[in-house]
């Protein structure tokens, strides 16, 4: 009797899913939706600040993802493509709407070191909570206070987990540029949690910033 085969290995992987969506296979787009869209609902959410226009956004993406499936050419993951189009219609949509220009911070949930959602974090005693519920807000408010180019890129390499390569082609910018937001964000995040007394630093490295 032959070995069967792992079951990792019958989870196609997004190249293949997305090859058999451009040659017009709606099941496969429907692959990409159900693998992708909490992913989207949650990155527009955090932009937005408002449920309904994340839920706006993500439906336009997908739509703009079947539209355009096509044209998608493999020189970056699609998940980097996605995230890119989302990006660019959230940014859209805060243009029109002006009354919005923070980032949400979930607070219920812990990132884990691939910037998934990883569930509720467990309970901590009250003294602690009170300390990380400072720090949040402590670090709420300085990430508020960045300019948006380094706020965006801060939150793509510290919340999202992207690569300094991943964030360059998903902002359109070069590697050099990245590095250098990153490093004002993080230089601004310490000064601004130093002038507030909060306790904490602003990571050096990507791991998945918990806040």
């Amino acid at each position: 009797m032959g070995a069967q085969p792992a079951a990792e290995s019958r989870t196609p992987t997004d190249a293949a899913v997305v090859e058999r969506a451009q040659a017009g296979d709606r099941d496969a787009f429907r692959v990409l939706v159900e693998r992708y869209q909490g992913r989207v609902f949650r990155l527009a959410l955090r932009v937005m600040r408002d449920e309904e226009q994340a839920r706006d956004v993500s439906q336009e993406a997908f739509l703009k993802v079947y539209r355009s499936i096509d044209r998608f050419e493999g020189r970056s993951s699609f998940y980097t493509w996605l995230y890119r189009l989302v990006m660019n219609l959230c940014l859209d949509m805060k243009r029109r709407d002006k009354t919005s220009r923070h980032v949400e911070w979930n607070e219920e949930v812990a990132l884990d070191t691939e910037g998934e959602v990883s569930g509720p974090a467990p309970p901590a005693a009250p003294g602690i909570s009170l300390e990380r519920a400072e720090l949040r807000e402590s670090m709420r408010k300085a990430i508020d206070g960045l300019p948006d180019d380094a706020r965006r890129t801060f939150l793509l390499r510290e919340v999202d987990g992207l690569s300094y390569a991943e964030i360059a082609r998903a902002l359109e910018i070069p590697k050099g540029t990245v590095m250098s937001r990153l490093h004002y964000a993080r230089r601004r995040l310490r000064e601004a949690l130093l002038a507030s007394g909060a306790a904490g630093s602003v990571p050096e490295t990507s791991g998945g910033l918990e806040v």
